[in-house]
């Protein structure tokens, strides 16, 4: 990986790849600590939703980045990026190697210094696309963006209104598609050496571990998590308590859903979130995929 920076090792891949164990073997052969990458492990009283890694796992090796704010608090990839570098240099001063994983590709490139920088936000264009979104539907403003931007659109889901828009925004406002001002931005300041590693199973395979995962989520005690949450006074709009499996066993909770529907559109939302999760990564070339 060579030069003086710190060495990383970066371990990406969809969901239910197997990412924690594979890191957690990692850090055991090469006196590694390991570096939480995915979005939803920083909230604390969020445990079996968002396989966390447990007790016993992280006994064996540190963690880092686990636990760090409460549910209700505002948390994004920036911040991200201010407390993780400061614990990449802390612990390879230390002669060890820090290992970055998780599926959130976003924190992944801001961490490596690869965000590009956004137009300032157009306040009338974005009411607009507001508007036409809940006029509309979300279907129809998805689909425009598809059309533009169909690498773009492939890693936002149809209903999050506020990336949707954001991206047809961005498209207006420079005439460039979203995904080739990323593509196009570099690395110009990347703050330590890496190796980068995607972890990939064939769709067969990864739908069913994804289908037994949810399942498995309900027995180890989602349902009991999630309405401590909800007694906790977390609102169901929160958008942590809008992450998969918690919006899903919210409605069951609340009597919207039977069980069998919860975890079978938790199944659905999940197989799709790891379909979006295996674009972004392949647009990373610097991935190796095992």
């Amino acid at each position: 990986m060579g030069g003086g920076k710190a060495k990383v090792i970066i371990i990406g891949g969809p969901t239910a790849t197997g990412k924690t164990e594979v890191a957690i073997s990692l850090a055991e052969a090469l006196d590694g600590e390991i570096i939480n990458a995915d979005s939803m492990q920083v909230y604390r009283h969020m445990d079996i939703g968002t396989a966390k890694p447990g007790p016993e796992q992280r006994a064996l090796i540190p963690h880092h980045m686990l636990d760090v704010v409460d549910p209700d608090e505002s948390f994004n990839a920036s911040l991200y990026r201010s407390m993780a570098l400061p614990l990449i240099e802390k612990i390879a001063s230390k002669g060890k190697v820090p290992i970055v994983v998780g599926g959130t590709g976003l924190y992944i490139k801001i961490l490596r210094g690869g965000l590009f920088s956004c137009p300032a936000a157009d306040p009338e264009l974005r009411r607009k696309l507001a508007l036409e979104y809940d006029q509309l539907g979300a279907l129809a403003l998805y689909k425009k963006l598809e059309e533009i931007d169909p690498e773009a659109a492939a890693r936002i889901h149809p209903n999050d209104k506020i990336r949707v828009t954001r991206a047809l925004e961005i498209y207006q406002l420079t005439g460039k598609r979203p995904s080739d001002l990323a593509r196009g931005h570099g690395f110009k300041d990347r703050p330590f050496n890496d190796l980068m590693f995607c972890l990939y199973l064939d769709r067969e395979e990864l739908y069913s571990r994804i289908n037994r995962r949810c399942v498995r989520m309900i027995e180890e005690g989602l349902i009991d998590e999630t309405r401590k949450l909800l007694e906790k006074g977390y609102s169901p709009e929160l958008k942590p308590m809008q992450a998969i499996g918690y919006r899903h066993v919210t409605r069951y909770i609340l009597g919207h859903w039977p069980l069998e529907e919860a975890i079978r559109q938790m199944q659905k939302d999940t197989r799709r979130y790891a379909k979006r999760q295996i674009t972004w990564f392949k647009g990373e070339k610097e991935f190796i995929w095992l």
